[in-house]
């Protein structure tokens, strides 16, 4: 295979073979560490280029670059993370073999908190350009990486593999493409729209629409004017932070385990409110060591397959029951160990697990014959929506509510999520996503189920209850509401442009007296990929060239398009409008979200090989494959 770089009308056989990688996220580095780690294995005979393309910061992104505030906090430990394939062996660090986060963070930065902290997104990101530069340092002889900063504004199939066209016009011919582009700014639609097109209509209101919180427009937002914040999610937690610790306020211990706010007076005030009105749950206190893998008892593909050997599943009816199963029974053998020994824990488990010879089981029946059934009843819905069913006579009480409730998940997350029953059981609901993408992914429920069950109910509740932020944020959450610099409205929050007084009204039907009239909003929830809605050029034209299609599950009326990017199984070759796969092209993470499930994860562990490293890899052997026929045709003319 030959290639020509653009406005190059030569052709030659000692031109390099190229593999361009679009987007230098997590996703796009991982893809480079694995190239590189089978180059560096198997040192090529023709000359291969790699070209990393990013259009803020190549290594780390937009989302991790390293000029963003230390107060943006990631919500993995440290110690967790890894952008390395391999641990470190005693050489050098190279692609295969090289520290995690938390053992790089340590030796640079003294005051690094150890395997258990949470590092800022900027020291990541830190991190990640670390990785790039020993990969580049450690290529063979023969292999280029190549650093490009620039916008691909187009990608068309081109007579030797395709070519990529950058927003200031200039051109690269690449023979494979690996499009790992990350987060996107959707089109604005629904009620969005509507708040965007009511503040646009009047110059002293503000929309900030969600993305990263970095990226946001927050320093044009006057100290003292009300502000309304639609979401309480993890991206709440950034933009509380860049409007209290960005202000110049701080936090101090108040002595008994809890934090005071110190205001700057550069603040302003802060209106919160989503569906459930409860911040996102903190992560319980790390008791796990960077190896830790779940090994579940009773939700294991053997048993669920057992009822239905094929699919389409029903994601209720046929994953719902063994899951929960699952949940119950680490949340009853935790708190048994606590009462009365491992060897009674062991007991109930085995118990159980007979048990589920005969479908899913009961734990909670089960735990009341060994004495631990009196603990609260896991019900996933209720620990979502805390608040449901309930009213409140005015915003103090509900205030009282919240704090009480915020309380009571900061004394679970204190215990741990090894020692603490419920953490630990939610953190089954973390460790059990691998196996859910065996069911979910490439149209694995029926239609309805995947829009209904998984999207619609299971999703949402997933990330509420198992990808928290840091305990130090709910402990920040409670300082600001006592302080009174932050006030979340109620159960389902509305946010409405109100025409009578030209300003955003906040409410909640559940709190009497609850409106608060803001003139900003700020939408702080991640948006949902869509490629019908990403109005980004590369996605446009991948769009009308046919390049990318939408994935739709099912057929006829029964059919769900999901607005993810449909792509083959591995090595994830995007389906073209003909329906075929295009074998030169690959598409990773979160532009094929619904397709596949929890795309945003943003790396692998320490240790071991999680799937983000695997499908890094596959990229990586398939788009190095043709470098076999390319290396017998080299040895053929010596």
């Amino acid at each position: 295979m030959t290639l020509r770089v653009a406005d190059d009308n030569s052709l030659s056989e000692s031109a390099p073979y190229r593999v361009a990688v679009v987007g230098s996220g997590p996703r796009g580095l991982s893809v480079v560490e694995r190239l590189a780690a089978r180059l560096l294995a198997a040192p090529p005979a023709h000359p291969v280029d790699i070209h990393l393309i990013d259009s803020v910061q190549v290594g780390c992104g937009r989302v991790w670059r390293t000029d963003q505030p230390e107060w943006f906090l990631m919500n993995t430990v440290a110690g967790e993370v890894s952008a390395y394939s391999g641990p470190q062996d005693g050489g050098p660090h190279r692609p295969g073999a090289g520290p995690s986060l938390a053992e790089w963070w340590s030796s640079a930065d003294a005051n690094c908190p150890g395997p258990h902290g949470y590092a800022p997104r900027a020291v990541h990101g830190r991190y990640m350009l670390y990785v790039l530069s020993t990969i580049e340092a450690t290529l063979p002889a023969g292999v280029r990486l190549h650093r490009t900063t620039a916008a691909v504004a187009d990608l068309e199939r081109a007579a030797d593999g395709y070519r990529l066209t950058f927003s200031d016009g200039t051109r690269l011919d690449a023979d494979r493409v690996v499009l790992t582009t990350g987060h996107t700014r959707p089109r604005l639609t629904g009620a969005q729209r509507e708040l965007a097109e009511f503040a646009a209509a009047r110059p002293r209101l503000s929309y900030i629409r969600g993305d990263s919180t970095a990226d946001m427009p927050l320093d044009r937002i006057p100290a003292g004017s009300a502000v309304g914040i639609l979401g309480l999610g993890l991206s709440f937690y950034d933009v509380m932070a860049a409007l209290t610790l960005g202000r110049g306020g701080a936090f101090r211990d108040d002595g008994i385990g809890g934090l005071v706010y110190e205001p700057s007076g550069d603040e302003p005030l802060l209106v919160a409110g989503s569906r459930s009105a409860m911040p996102l749950p903190a992560r319980g206190r790390n008791q796990k060591d960077a190896n830790h893998r779940y090994t579940p008892v009773l939700f294991t593909a053997d048993q669920v397959r057992r009822a239905r050997p094929h699919g389409p599943y029903d994601f209720r009816a046929d994953i719902v029951p063994w899951l929960l199963a699952e949940v119950e029974l680490v949340y009853y053998a935790t708190e048994l160990r606590h009462r009365a020994g491992e060897r009674a824990a062991r007991e109930f488990t085995a118990e159980v697990a007979r048990a589920a010879e005969s479908g899913p089981p009961k734990p909670a029946a089960a735990a009341d014959r060994y004495g631990v059934g009196d603990l609260p009843p896991l019900d996933l819905d209720r620990l979502a929506r805390p608040f449901a069913g309930r009213t409140f006579a005015g915003p103090e009480e509900f205030s009282k509510a919240l704090l009480s409730a915020v309380e009571d998940d900061l004394a679970h997350a204190e215990l741990g999520n090894v020692d603490s029953p419920l953490k630990a059981a939610l953190d089954v609901l973390r460790d059990t996503r691998a196996l859910i993408r065996e069911f979910v992914d490439f149209g694995g429920l029926l239609p309805a189920s995947h829009r209904d069950d998984f999207i619609g109910w299971y999703n949402p509740r997933s990330s509420f209850l198992a990808a928290g932020p840091p305990r130090v944020r709910l402990r920040q959450v409670a300082a600001l509401v006592s302080a009174g610099t932050l006030r979340v409205v109620g159960p389902d929050t509305r946010f409405t442009g109100d025409a009578a007084t030209g300003r955003f009204l906040c409410s909640s039907p559940y709190v009497t007296d609850s409106h608060v009239r803001v003139d900003t909003v700020i939408d702080a929830r991640v948006p949902s990929p869509d490629l019908h809605r990403d109005p980004s050029p590369l996605t446009r034209r991948l769009v009308e060239r046919g390049l990318w299609t939408s994935f739709r599950n099912g057929t006829g009326a029964d059919a769900f398009d999901t607005g993810g990017v449909a792509v083959t199984g591995s090595p994830f070759h995007p389906m073209d409008s003909s329906g075929a796969p295009d074998e030169g092209l690959y598409v990773l993470g979160i532009p094929t979200e619904h397709t596949r499930w929890f795309m945003q994860a943003g790396s692998s562990r320490p240790g071991f090989w999680t799937d983000f490293v695997r499908d890094a890899d596959a990229i990586a052997a398939h788009a190095l494959s043709p470098l076999e026929s390319l290396t017998r045709t080299v040895l053929d003319t010596v």
